[in-house]
């Protein structure tokens, strides 16, 4: 739900082995069918877990500092702030889910310099994109940040995040077309080493500003900024010590790669998926608006909740990339009993890994939320909303699996349309519950989540029939 995602981390639907470098050509799955690897589930979905851990250590890890700082209105801010990032920021998430299938399509059927044309239109559409950004951001940050609900000291607090965090844009979209392109290669080690790298120095540098230097949330703020170039520098690095730096160097010095007829195959990948990407982060977007009404404590609290919330969907999400690549090869060998198959075996351990999260969280909810909490009213607002922080994970995983049989297959478009029907029934149980409280906020989230489930499963036996015609 957070991350939006069936196409965050998307790994090539052949055999599951782990390739350095594209050039290096793979066999595609078999087309007959085979008995159930249940190795493979764990093979493909550990890495992926670990990978979608680290990313999320970065809102834990400024969650916990601004919490030391013992400010309701900074611990909002930051909230606000980091839902405003994910409004700009993640809704560009194309850039990497593009880049990934493409780049691995390449690397099958065209080779090396293929891939680095591939890479070179994300960059300068990565670029463009940053640069967009910045031209518009003396109207739109504000503008955002009204929409967010941010008032008075939050506002305040807010802005002075927002003003240092906004201008690491350039990096972020650079970063995405590189991750894409080292994913479709295979590199998924590295990736995992960037990630971990990127958000050690996060949560570090956030440290040492924000608490050392007393600086605050603009000390959150720069950490962010700094980090990001940091990873941009690193994953640079990277590509720079394999024999696709010169290939790169060239396409980016070719016009023709950059021609209409070029870049119209890379504009139109992942349309569904980037729509779905933007319903995903609204859901999350009106979520803080609701909180903000509330006033400053209900925000803060919120915030915790959700980020906690958000950890652990990456966590189980790490069986949706399982389901993205084995049912993606059932597919490919036309085989709907292995296909169906898989789509239970996964869906088994994934309720069976949100049960035990689920158990974690209720045992350890309080003293976990007052930690994070910035004042005694925080985490106890929190900590009223501790069974439903650990009735999300089972609410959702299920529906995280389908995800990834959804984007496997190829089903985008129902992926979207089930996401929009259980965002109208989340927008609509959100206000017909807004009397009953904080608490009834939280029940239309994990409404949200079941309902999106319930409408996958609708329509899955038509999609099976229409994919694997007899």
């Amino acid at each position: 739900w957070v991350q939006g995602v069936g196409g965050s981390n998307p790994l090539s639907p052949t055999s599951f082995r782990q390739v350095q470098g594209s050039s290096q050509r793979v066999t595609p799955a078999s087309t007959k069918a085979t008995n159930l690897d249940t190795r493979a589930i764990w093979a493909i979905a550990i890495p992926a877990m670990l990978t979608n851990v680290a990313t999320a250590l970065i809102g834990i890890g400024d969650i916990w500092i601004v919490g030391q700082l013992q400010d309701a209105a900074t611990q909002g801010a930051v909230d606000v702030g980091s839902r405003l990032f994910i409004i700009l920021f993640v809704t560009m998430n194309f850039l990497k889910t593009g880049t990934t299938g493409l780049v691995a399509q390449a690397g099958t059927r065209d080779g090396e310099v293929a891939q680095t044309q591939l890479l070179a239109r994300g960059l300068v559409i990565g670029a463009a994109i940053a640069g967009i950004l910045l031209l518009a951001k003396p109207w739109l940050m504000p503008a955002l940040l009204a929409a967010l609900g941010a008032e008075a000291g939050v506002l305040s607090a807010a802005t002075i995040y927002a003003e240092i965090r906004y201008w690491a844009a350039p990096g972020v979209m650079l970063n995405l077309a590189l991750i894409g392109f080292l994913v479709g290669r295979r590199q998924m080690a590295a990736v995992l080493a960037v990630e971990v790298i990127y958000n050690l120095l996060n949560v570090t540098l956030g440290v040492f500003l924000a608490l050392q230097l007393d600086w605050g949330i603009a000390g959150i703020g720069w950490s962010s900024f700094i980090a990001e170039y940091v990873k941009l520098a690193i994953l640079a690095a990277l590509i720079m010590r394999t024999s696709a730096a010169m290939a790169l160097f060239a396409s980016l010095a070719n016009a023709t790669v950059f021609g209409w007829s070029s870049l119209k195959p890379f504009l139109s990948v992942n349309r569904d998926l980037f729509l779905r990407t933007v319903v995903l982060i609204g859901t999350g977007a009106v979520l803080t608006r609701v909180s903000a009404e509330r006033g400053e404590i209900v925000l803060a609290a919120n915030g915790i909740i959700y980020q906690l919330f958000a950890f652990t969907a990456l966590l189980i999400d790490g069986f949706e990339n399982a389901a993205q690549v084995l049912n993606g090869e059932r597919l490919g060998a036309k085989d709907r009993t292995g296909f169906v198959t898989y789509i239970r075996s996964i869906m088994q351990r994934a309720l069976a890994v949100a049960l035990i999260v689920s158990i974690a969280l209720l045992v350890l909810a309080d003293p976990l939320l007052a930690e994070f909490a910035a004042t005694p009213e925080v985490a106890a607002e929190a900590q009223k909303l501790k069974w439903w922080l650990a009735a999300l994970p089972l609410a959702g995983a299920a529906g995280f699996v389908l995800d990834g049989v959804f984007v496997g297959a190829s089903w985008t478009r129902s992926l979207l349309l089930t996401m929009l029907g259980a965002a109208a029934v989340y927008f609509l149980s959100l206000w017909l519950s807004w009397p009953l409280g904080n608490w009834a906020a939280w029940a239309s989230v994990a409404l949200f989540l079941i309902v999106r489930t319930g409408l996958q499963l609708l329509v899955l036996p038509r999609e099976l029939d229409r994919t694997f015609k007899i």
